[in-house]
């Protein structure tokens, strides 16, 4: 089916999502309710438009990450918004979400987010390396380990975290891969070895090189590992590095299919990935996008840079420096003074017919209705509002109607403030 045009035809296809039985792709029990804001004059649309249960995401986004949304969220906006081969774009690329899940669907992609990270996180897994390779890969590594770091140099520096052997086998990694890049000698193969080791440092399970601490999207610090080991009686075990991340490549991995695995080389083929400020970024061609699908910061309720700071680590970046570059507003004036430009430039690279979902979620258990200060912020850009979409999976007929009790849940609503541009 092809991509909707218009807002019109938009807010015509919300309002008759029930009656066709849910998505253009599945069939389930679906309310829609609508409703005109007295604030905005915006039509707002609450139902569930995607679920997990509606459609099965990719393996291959299950890469843990503060603050993302579901897979579910960017597929439904760019099935019903783009055609094969239109651009697809986030500023605030985070773990890849928006992006991988483009590629999946053969749309072209642009990616940036100003904390390399993200970077490190998603491209690798448009160049899918096969697990026999992986794992001849780290056979290699770590057999040639003291080339990269003799056991008679380490010394362990974070024995809250770590076994002594674990943090060995992690050092050897961060050497091999340092040097790997340094020398531009880096390729498909090690950067997913890096992106799948980052995501493994740290977690609640046995999964990760970590003894038991918070899950693995935000890092406490020395101090408060300590005091949690202290509080269960724990000491790290053993960990192999180099089996951990064999498991967690092959559970990316496992339901990927052949079309799957062109789809996203295809993309990568010809993906940029940016990592500037969301406001300046002159290397997006004017009216080149045709969907971006993002969710920005909110406030300063998340401390980016801190939770990442052992994956800042394990990649020579600075996390202090990183975390200055974040915006992170602490009132809402600051916050909607950073997303004007922002907004400024979407409108800039959105091709005439372009659409823009912005995600705001709800902030402070639904105090701040962020969807109220976006819309205005879109308008004075040049988009036109086409409608809020509030999915909430479980809501009665009555309250939700008017999305009370969506303020009452904190952030288990998604919020999105749809924009067209003429």
């Amino acid at each position: 089916m092809p991509a909707i045009k218009n807002p019109d035809d938009f807010r015509r296809y919300l309002a008759d999502f029930c009656s066709r039985g849910g998505s253009r792709e599945d069939t389930g029990e679906c309310r829609t309710a609508v409703a005109d804001s007295r604030n905005t004059g915006v039509k707002y649309f609450t139902n569930s438009f995607w679920t997990a249960k509606q459609r099965q995401a990719s393996s291959i986004h299950e890469i843990s990450y503060r603050a993302c949304f579901k897979p579910q969220l960017p597929h439904f906006f760019i099935d019903l918004l783009t055609d094969e081969g239109d651009i697809v774009y986030d500023p605030f690329t985070g773990r890849g979400t928006t992006i991988i899940e483009a590629a999946l669907m053969n749309r072209r992609i642009i990616s940036n987010d100003i904390n390399p990270l993200s970077k490190i996180l998603s491209k690798p897994r448009l160049f899918v390396p096969r697990p026999d390779e992986i794992a001849g890969r780290l056979d290699e590594i770590f057999k040639n380990a003291d080339s990269y770091l003799k056991k008679s140099d380490f010394t362990p520096e974070l024995p809250m975290f770590y076994h002594p052997a674990t943090e060995y086998g992690i050092a050897v990694l961060m050497n091999y891969l340092k040097l790997r890049s340094d020398s531009g000698a880096a390729d498909n193969i090690d950067d997913w070895i890096r992106m799948t080791a980052t995501n493994r440092l740290t977690g609640h399970s046995k999964g990760f090189f970590s003894v038991y601490t918070l899950p693995p999207n935000q890092a406490v610090s020395m101090e408060s590992q300590i005091k949690i080991n202290q509080k269960r009686s724990q000491i790290p075990e053993y960990r192999d590095v180099a089996a951990l991340i064999l498991k967690k490549s092959r559970n990316l991995q496992k339901n990927l299919t052949d079309a799957d695995m062109e789809n996203l080389a295809a993309a990568g083929s010809s993906a940029r990935f940016l990592t500037r400020d969301a406001c300046d970024t002159r290397e997006i061609a004017s009216a080149s996008v045709k969907l971006t699908v993002t969710s920005p910061p909110f406030l300063n309720i998340v401390q980016y840079a801190a939770d990442n700071w052992l994956r800042c680590r394990f990649n020579s970046l600075n996390a202090e420096e990183i975390g200055e570059r974040i915006t992170m507003s602490s009132s809402l004036a600051d916050w909607c003074n950073a997303m004007q430009k922002v907004f400024d430039e979407l409108c800039r690279i959105t091709v005439n017919g372009g659409w823009v979902a912005f995600e705001v979620g709800e902030v402070r258990k639904g105090e701040v209705r962020l969807d109220e200060s976006v819309i205005p912020l879109g308008r004075n850009s040049g988009f036109e509002c086409a409608g809020v979409l509030i999915n909430e999976q479980n809501f009665t007929k009555t309250s939700n109607i008017w999305g009370i009790s969506n303020r009452k849940r904190g952030t288990n609503t998604n919020r999105i403030v749809v924009f067209y541009k003429k």
